[in-house]
């Protein structure tokens, strides 16, 4: 039985907290394809404490898709985390994530993200002040270290777990590492060796269906969380049950689907647009004619504009795996925390 805290989830499949994508219009998506749990994209607690609107903005979900809501936040003094976690309780959250992973230096300088992997007593602290403060399950997501001489993970893990972590998450790459490099799976398979009767949720370099499945095969992790190989592809999770893939049509219908969500969460029509062309990079990945159609619509504004592009693409277009290289050249590195 796959248990977080006292939630059963359907499958071992997790939607990584992503900057930027893991907002309430794709996390419903993913959950409707079949992930399992879908954890919001990291949060500020000092913005939640000052209750800043842009900040609560992204406590909205779907309590009717959205089951268990999880929220991760971010941030480094027990007290402040405690207190922020209390508001997204009254939100509706019924599950705090705390990012112990982000290695943005804007995250990191202020004591939190990765830098909590130097001080894993700290870290133990949040997880004890959260949960006295809430009574909700707390899970942690980690890295194996801060760089290659402190691969600490198993410290860190102990530290959490006997804080009372409720499952804990590990992208098997260093702090120093950020995204370089092949995510060292080994790591996984190690942790879960240590504390075989904890939930391990394993992260890294799950890109296609027969990824997540080999990393549960070779790592004995309870969960896979899967966050560049589902962007711009939700339909990764009906993959793994054993359905097919999208075909043009429904790639199309979806694109626009997540559009018009898109919109209405945003809330400005012009904002939305510009922030959903990302979305868009992703999604014509790897499709013929994906660069033409980036710089088409990276150039428009209109909302109507862009759905008519968006129908000329996506209704005929197929995956061209010849495509050329700068063709398939998509950034994901700004979402991934």
């Amino acid at each position: 039985m796959l248990r977080i805290g006292p939630y059963t989830l359907p499958n071992p499949f997790i939607l990584a907290p992503m900057a930027g994508v893991s907002e309430r219009p794709f996390r419903v998506i993913a959950f409707r394809m079949g992930a399992a749990l879908c954890p919001t994209e990291l949060v500020s607690a000092q913005g939640l404490m000052r209750t800043n609107q842009r900040t609560l903005k992204y406590l909205r979900f779907d309590p009717e898709v959205e089951r268990p809501y999880s929220l991760q936040i971010f941030g480094g003094d027990p007290e402040s985390m405690a207190r922020a976690a209390v508001i997204g309780k009254q939100y509706g959250a019924q599950m705090i994530d705390i990012n112990m992973g982000c290695p943005v230096k804007k995250v990191t300088k202020n004591g939190a993200g990765s830098a909590l992997l130097c001080e894993p007593d700290r870290g133990a602290a949040l997880v004890r002040e959260i949960h006295a403060a809430t009574g909700l399950p707390v899970t942690c997501k980690i890295r194996s270290g801060w760089d290659e001489h402190t691969r600490n993970y198993l410290q860190v893990a102990g530290k959490l777990f006997e804080a009372g972590c409720a499952a804990l998450a590990i992208h098997p790459r260093t702090r120093a590492q950020g995204y370089s490099g092949q995510a060292d799976w080994s790591v996984i398979a190690d942790l879960k060796r240590h504390f075989p009767d904890r939930p391990i949720i394993g992260n890294g370099d799950v890109k296609t269906p027969a990824d997540a499945r080999r990393m549960l095969e070779t790592t004995g992790c309870d969960f896979v969380m899967i966050g560049r190989g589902a962007l711009g592809n939700p339909w990764i999770f009906r993959e793994l049950h054993g359905g097919p893939p999208p075909t043009p049509e429904e790639r199309c219908e979806l694109v626009l689907e997540h559009l018009a969500a898109h919109m209405e969460f945003v809330g400005d029509a012009l904002g939305a647009v510009r922030s959903f062309r990302k979305h868009l990079a992703w999604y014509a990945h790897g499709l013929r004619g994906a660069a033409t159609f980036r710089s088409e619509v990276n150039q428009l504004d209109s909302p109507e504009a862009v759905r008519d592009s968006v129908r000329r693409f996506f209704v005929s277009a197929a995956f061209d795996p010849s495509a050329p290289e700068e063709e398939q050249d998509v950034d994901y590195r700004a979402a991934l925390g």
